[in-house]
């Protein structure tokens, strides 16, 4: 039996629910309303043949228009390669040593490499490419394998330490502790860290400086300077890659250290890899 009747202040048919004594009238849906629901369910419907939109097996329905974001993307990119199509060509061509010396492709090799920087770059060395702990600052003056723009764009093409690319920068420092002593190792410490001039044990520094000229000098060098043609840093200054207090000296001579860095030539197109170390090199600190 309906619990549905008139409403008796209104003369509405109700629709047969109540809450606590209130009845919900049975009104008719306003008419704008349901035009605006049937024009949707149209244009929905319509849409759903024009564009992908049902989802399949390995895909969605293509729609008769075939049109896809991706497609859009791929006609952006398309136009931007024929835009910058002949700058390109003259990117491939260029002498990088003097790429200075014409504005309009410098400029542009600068803002391609900057690109490509923050997009594969940044997450080790920074946004900035002030780097971090174990990862190079950009920015200053102190370069572990070369700061010239041929010896960047050799380092950004073939990496450092990695097993991917036979022309790729490698050394390896020997783990100390299982050839010195540790009361050698901490007087090799108290040299190293005069050779900054950081506070240091005067006491300890001649004993230091013959087990580094022993041990340490043919890599570093007699003044403790570094090589880049061995990635072997400068001891000498204010700038540690992996910290300059005692108890990170501590742990590299003992354990030694062995960064790795991608052979980028190897994901990036050549373009990219001359733009992105020109953009390195302008950064201020480039030799």
């Amino acid at each position: 039996m309906s619990d549905r009747k008139l409403d008796e202040e209104t003369g509405v048919e109700t629709t047969g629910h109540s809450w606590d004594g209130i009845e919900e009238l049975n009104n008719p849906l306003p008419r704008w309303w349901l035009w605006t629901l049937y024009i949707t369910i149209i244009w929905g419907i319509g849409y759903t043949i024009a564009y992908p939109a049902w989802p399949m097996i390995s895909g969605a329905t293509a729609g008769m228009k075939e049109w896809s974001t991706r497609g859009n993307v791929a006609q952006d990119i398309a136009s931007h390669q024929e835009q910058n199509a002949e700058l390109v060509t003259a990117l491939l061509a260029a002498e990088m040593t003097v790429l200075r010396e014409d504005a309009d492709l410098n400029r542009y090799a600068v803002a391609r490499g900057g690109a490509v920087f923050r997009a594969q770059c940044s997450q080790c060395h920074g946004s900035g490419a002030a780097g971090a702990v174990g990862y190079p600052n950009l920015l200053d003056n102190d370069w572990l394998w070369g700061g010239s723009m041929e010896a960047i764009i050799h380092t950004v093409r073939h990496g450092v330490r990695n097993d991917t690319d036979d022309d790729a920068h490698y050394s390896e420092m020997p783990a100390f502790a299982d050839l010195l002593e540790k009361e050698e190792i901490a007087a090799t410490i108290e040299y190293v860290l005069s050779l900054s001039k950081q506070e240091h044990d005067q006491t300890l520094v001649p004993i230091g400086a013959e087990l580094f000229a022993d041990n340490c000098s043919s890599c570093h060098g007699d003044a403790g300077l570094g090589d880049p043609d061995m990635g072997a840093p400068n001891l000498a200054d204010a700038i540690w890659l992996y910290g300059g207090n005692r108890d990170a000296l501590s742990y590299t001579i003992e354990n030694a250290r062995f960064g790795v860095m991608p052979a980028w030539g190897q994901r990036l197109s050549e373009e990219d890899v001359r733009a992105v170390s020109a953009y390195v090199h302008a950064l201020g600190g480039g030799e």
